[in-house]
């Protein structure tokens, strides 16, 4: 690490500033209430909801061939006739996937101790949001937690050529801020994207939020820093700033 001063902090979104797993069980939660109380499904209900957090997990969505509701409504559907048997049920589908969509949207709230920790940072450094993801879920995302006022720059990933770890959305995060990477701290929840990148892009810093206390394979990137909260930021970026001074 150099000895400069940390200028700005590049943060992750989701489940870094804002709770998007507790969100995404939140609307599983309302499409099995949807499904037992309207159409009577039974514990098949919790089965398709489950099938679909896999297909969720493993997606891979390229814009230029279909777009996310499209391809989000057929995990519903998929998942539906798996579980069902009969033929494809699209009408069903769409409507278990709006429910999700609009219950999620809904309980991403950024915390009130957030928007202040966010709010004293900005006094003393540049804040960058930079979140990996299709442009219109993130979007959407950005503006139901109300979150871009907080930030000198927004970038999404999936509005760029290349996401995180790839360097090259690190520059251009620098650049529009006006610093150098050695100048920049990033911070997410993501080892193989938010940690990797950092390091790959050369960043005065990584920090890893590791809520749940979990153990890395060895094969995973090393962040320089680890946090159980977002919260223990400022006093983390003090404690770098003052090893800055005594080393200089």
């Amino acid at each position: 690490m150099g000895l400069s001063r940390v200028r700005a902090v590049f943060f992750d979104l989701d489940n870094t500033l804002i709770d998007t797993a507790g969100a995404s069980r939140k609307g599983m939660l309302e499409v099995i209430k949807l499904l037992q109380s309207k159409y009577h499904y039974k514990e098949e209900a919790e089965i398709i909801c489950d099938k679909v957090q896999v297909k969720l997990s493993k997606e891979c969505f390229h814009p230029s061939s279909t777009c996310i509701t499209d391809l989000r409504t057929s995990h519903w559907e998929e998942a539906i006739q798996e579980t069902k048997g009969g033929t494809a049920n699209r009408k069903l589908a769409e409507e278990c996937y709006f429910l999700w969509k609009s219950t999620r949207l809904q309980h991403m709230t950024l915390a009130e101790d957030v928007k202040a920790m966010l709010t004293e940072l900005r006094k003393e450094v540049r804040l960058l949001l930079l979140t990996n993801g299709d442009r219109q879920t993130q979007r959407e995302k950005i503006e139901a937690c109300a979150c871009q006022s907080y930030f000198d720059a927004v970038v999404v990933g999936g509005e760029q050529k290349e996401e995180k770890p790839a360097p090259s959305i690190f520059y251009y995060s620098c650049d529009l801020l006006g610093v150098q990477p050695g100048d920049c701290v990033m911070v997410g929840d993501t080892l193989e994207t938010d940690i990797q990148g950092g390091i790959n892009a050369g960043l005065k810093a990584t920090v890893w939020i590791n809520k749940n206390g979990i153990v890395p394979l060895k094969s995973y990137p090393v962040p320089h820093y680890i946090i159980s909260s977002v919260l223990e930021l400022p006093a983390l970026l003090q404690s770098i700033d003052c090893k800055v001074n005594m080393s200089a």
